[in-house]
């Protein structure tokens, strides 16, 4: 499990983080969402011991990364791009970092095939694409079977099916009781993985729950009956948030099965209901404006 308590990173002129408390849970895959400048990669920074926060603190499995026994074994980290030397090969990087993690050299070549790298382990890194630098990275974080994983825009130059890859092989990982913590700006993709989010602006974070109940907290219903007025009146005394457009109402707060309900209950006849699920491109940048 990743939590963090109350982080906080301050510079001379501006506080970077501002009292950031999240966790991620085991089983789960978990988006940590901002906007450039938001704090994101100082946070993740913090929580793998590579920044000293001004206070506060994190802690990965109950213990500060730096109190980790074996930290490569338990948690796998992809922060930056091109970390393997340009002059070697993809397999001598992959069979040094082994090493280091206290992994076998067959670790390193079943992780070459498994990312699809397995045909240019024989070839410098540095005639490597942006994708294949991303594999390597990705296989270098699971040299040592590490249960957490905290990854900083993994799919940065993947082509679409390094993309699909990536979504199978960490959903693979939460369904195996991991911890997963992504950050990515291809929202769309990451909507399709992740089941938590955690979004940060201006240091703060400013949402921390659940995608599922994000999506229905923020969802609107596009309810036209025979008579608005009263059909208005049934779904605030039902907690709802009503505007009127015309003969239209918008509705948020209910779903669409409880408005039916509601309308069946107040004996309205509805001619039109409707559902508008907000995207989570819609919702981030929402959030993110509100700082």
């Amino acid at each position: 499990m990743i939590q963090a308590f109350d982080l906080t990173k301050a510079y001379r002129r501006r506080r970077a983080v501002d009292g950031v408390t999240f966790s991620a849970a085991p089983g789960r895959v978990t988006g940590f969402l901002g906007l450039n400048g938001s704090g994101k990669t100082t946070t993740l920074r913090m929580l793998l011991g590579l920044t000293r926060p001004t206070s506060g603190h994190a802690l990965i499995n109950n213990r500060r990364f730096g109190d980790l026994p074996h930290p490569l074994r338990q948690v796998g980290a992809v922060l930056e791009q091109g970390i393997s030397h340009p002059g070697q090969s993809g397999r001598a990087h992959l069979v040094c970092q082994a090493i280091v993690a206290g992994a076998s050299r067959s670790r390193a070549d079943a992780l070459l095939e498994s990312v699809g790298l397995a045909d240019a382990a024989d070839q410098r890194t540095g005639d490597y694409s942006l994708g294949m630098r991303q594999r390597l990275a990705v296989a270098t974080a699971l040299l040592g079977d590490p249960p957490v994983l905290i990854l900083d825009e993994p799919a940065n130059g993947l082509d679409p099916e390094g993309i699909v890859w990536l979504r199978r092989l960490l959903r693979d990982h939460a369904r195996r009781g991991g911890t997963v913590l992504i950050s990515s700006h291809q929202l769309a993709e990451l909507a399709q993985l992740i089941d938590d989010v955690v979004i940060i602006a201006g240091g703060r974070v400013r949402c921390a729950a659940p995608l599922a109940a994000l999506y229905g907290a923020t969802a609107r219903l596009r309810v036209r009956g025979r008579d608005p007025h009263r059909l208005g009146q049934a779904f605030r005394s039902a907690g709802a948030r009503v505007t009127a457009d015309g003969h239209c109402l918008e509705v948020i707060g209910l779903s669409a099965q409880d408005a039916g309900e509601v309308a069946f209950a107040a004996r309205v006849p509805i001619y039109e209901l409707t559902a508008d699920v907000p995207s989570l491109e819609r919702i981030f940048l929402d959030l993110a404006a509100a700082q």
